[in-house]
């Protein structure tokens, strides 16, 4: 054994010498180097590489202008065919490192090194002296194989060659695909520019992002009006710049934090105040010119106006949490009275193309030229999609696939909420200059018989109803609709929706009010720079959606989310009629806003516990008749709703508003049960927000 060990190694030391003595390693050959002699063939490559440089190198003006005396630090490769490389350059002139690159381009190709005689890749350091010295004077040991020397001056350098590469910041979200954060208030400022006659623009699919809004509204134009004068770093990030903004050629993010800070008061209220208290960070990017990211996370909690609180615990899920705070998420309790509810946000943009963008994110879209849309609404909780607009010619075809889900009781699974899944197709066609007509369609469904997110509704193209029916009806609900958009002239739009459910002519032509005539329309009017007054707006609009309309059979696969609608904040059976003025002068924003609707509520009372179909949660199998269906059937409410507000845009990069507003509602129903009776609110607030979202309190 003994003898075995040192004969191992004994041929361990033999090999060790021979790969050292004999298995020579040569350095790559030009043609003139072939008869030079193997331990001359380095200095005959060196010779060769300076000769080159000396015969090519050309020192750009601006460098010869300024008596540049320095070098060009040049990392490079001879590769296993020969090839020349450059793999990293270093000088103070960036010409100076583009005239490096162009230099090494043009080398021929010569014989590759070798190793052990198999060809092999080669990497030399030069640094090339500036002005350029004679090859024949020059110390031959400036090219040197050992690159490690070079790499790691790099990586000590790398970091102060990070904040070399930063720019003045200019925004590029502004030419971005980044969304415009939607908000019925600040898209009024560019509502009237993207609807002049001519226009090729498709205003119903929002959030919009800034790339499309570019060509019709100047971002920078508005940002130069707005901007104060400050010469401070506080007074900069105050009035007129994100918290940190970065630019560099290949990238581009902001950070900045968020608020929404209010206290108020509600007359009708036992409780001494309303309040929210919102704190949260926002980030907001691109990487290269495709690529766009978003994030905002927000930590809040709050008490707000009796009627809203009512309603917020109406809506809670399954578990001991006991609210959903409507269009935010689950609450749970804070403190006695208040409500603890985080909400996050985010998304990914990309575009390949210039006529696509892809988004996957958690969030909410809107489909509409209205205050309110009854195809597809944002009033509901951020939930996971997938988006993907598609612009051509006269064309915008929007497709979203979302994953919602329900949170009652009774639908839970092993204590878990039930997951649904939606799946969206509007096709906007402008077919005059002054005509724009859209197309909707989109279905719901379950995880019926394990199938989970079904393949066959990934199809951008196929009309749902057809998959609808070949799945099985009662495994998914199907919903079509329309838009229509008319440009009077530059100030004035006609605009209109229709929605339908379900349809059954025999029922229209008997004149009985069906229950299966499940649909709804919507009729508005924007009046741009109204009476000749710039950056005023005056918008009217009626909405009616029949009973049972959003429902479904199978109660799981309702139009909603979080125990909320995806379309109308009502839900069905009623009728609706909002006029809104909104005005914009510098920094200042004032919004006034009137709701007369008529709803028809359920008793459940014992005796009648019958749906009149105003509840989209509930089986429309559980209706009192099938004809003389009519809106506002059930307990008739009437209800008033106004809300005045006013304020300063403190910031207009990060949206930070300061604000003050005044809500009044009246809610009158023609019989009292334990969830619907007669309230009076008048509700004061004043506060500072980073306006972000559409919140609606009109319900």
């Amino acid at each position: 054994m003994k003898q075995f060990i040192v004969l191992v190694l004994f041929l361990i030391q033999y090999l060790s010498y021979s790969q050292v003595n004999f298995l020579p390693e040569k350095p790559p050959v030009f043609p003139d180097c072939e008869n030079v002699a193997i331990d001359s063939l380095q200095n005959c490559f060196d010779k060769n590489v300076f000769n080159h440089i000396y015969d090519n190198f050309k020192i750009p003006e601006s460098v010869l202008t300024e008596n540049y005396k320095g070098e060009v630090a040049v990392l490079f490769e001879v590769d296993t065919i020969g090839q020349f490389k450059v793999i990293y350059t270093d000088a103070i002139y960036r010409e100076l490192k583009e005239e490096a690159k162009r230099v090494f381009s043009i080398f021929p190709k010569i014989k590759p090194a070798t190793y052990n005689g198999r060809k092999t890749f080669k990497q030399y350091s030069i640094r090339i002296k500036i002005p350029l010295v004679n090859p024949d004077i020059a110390t031959q040991d400036t090219v040197k194989s050992n690159e490690i020397s070079l790499l790691e001056q790099e990586a000590k350098n790398e970091f102060d060659k990070v904040n070399s590469n930063l720019q003045t910041f200019e925004n590029k979200a502004y030419s971005s695909q980044l969304n415009i954060q939607f908000t019925h208030s600040d898209y009024a400022r560019f509502d009237r520019y993207m609807n002049v006659i001519g226009a090729n623009s498709h205003t119903a699919s929002k959030p919009f992002v800034y790339e499309e809004v570019s060509q019709y509204y100047d971002f920078k134009a508005e940002k130069e009006r707005l901007n104060k004068e400050t010469d401070t770093w506080a007074g900069k990030k105050l009035w007129n710049e994100h918290l940190v903004q970065l630019q560099s050629d290949d990238y581009w993010f902001t950070i900045d934090p968020i608020f929404d800070l209010q206290v108020g008061k509600d007359t009708e209220a036992d409780f001494n105040s309303t309040y929210n208290n919102t704190r949260g960070f926002l980030i907001q990017g691109g990487l290269g010119k495709k690529f766009n990211f978003y994030a905002s996370v927000f930590e809040s909690q709050g008490r707000f106006a009796q009627y809203v609180n009512e309603y917020s615990e109406s809506l809670k899920a399954f578990g001991p949490d006991p609210a959903i705070i409507p269009g935010r998420g689950i609450a749970k309790r804070f403190k006695t009275d208040s409500y603890d509810y985080p909400v996050a946000e985010a998304y990914l943009s990309y575009t390949p193309a210039k006529f696509i963008n892809i988004q996957f994110g958690h969030g909410k879209n809107f489909i509409g030229d209205g205050y309110r849309s009854l195809l597809f609404s944002d009033v509901a909780s951020p939930h996971p999609f997938l988006k993907l607009n598609t612009k051509f010619w006269k064309i915008k075809y929007t497709n979203t696939w979302m994953w919602l889900k329900d949170v009652r009781p009774e639908v839970t699974q092993d204590g878990a909420f039930l997951t649904k899944y939606m799946a969206n197709h509007y096709l906007s066609w402008n077919v005059s200059k002054r005509f724009n007509l859209g197309l909707f369609e989109s279905v719901i469904w379950t995880n019926t018989n394990n199938r989970g997110f079904d393949v066959n509704y990934l199809n951008p193209i196929i009309f749902y109803r057809a998959i609808e029916f070949e799945t099985g009806q009662a495994s998914g609900n199907a919903i079509m609709g329309a838009s229509a958009k008319y440009k009077w002239n530059d100030n004035i739009n006609i605009y209109s929706q229709f929605i339908l459910d379900e349809f059954s002519l025999s029922d229209v032509k008997a004149g009985e009010r069906s229950w299966k005539n499940k649909f709804g329309y919507q009729l508005g009017l924007k009046y741009f720079d109204a009476f000749k007054v710039d950056n005023l707006l005056l918008q009217v609009e009626y909405n009616r959606v029949r009973p049972y309309t959003f429902s479904h059979n199978t109660i799981t696969t309702n139009y909603g989310h979080n125990n909320q609608s995806m379309a109308h904040l009502w839900g069905a059976n009623f009728s609706e009629l909002i006029l809104i003025g909104r005005y914009r002068y510098k920094r200042w924003f004032a919004d006034a806003k009137l709701i007369f609707g008529t709803r028809g509520f359920d008793f459940n009372d014992g005796t009648d516990n019958f749906s009149y179909g105003a509840e989209i949660y509930r089986s429309y199998d559980d209706r009192p008749f099938d004809t003389g269906v009519e809106v506002g059937q059930g307990i008739k409410t009437d209800i008033f709703n106004g809300n005045l507000q006013a304020g300063y845009l403190i910031n207009p990069a990060s949206n930070l508003k300061i604000f003050t507003d005044i809500t009044v509602r009246n809610f009158n129903p023609e019989a009292t049960t334990t969830s619907t009776f007669k309230s009076n609110t008048v509700w004061f607030n004043f506060g500072l927000r980073t306006d972000l979202f559409n919140w609606y309190f009109d319900f």
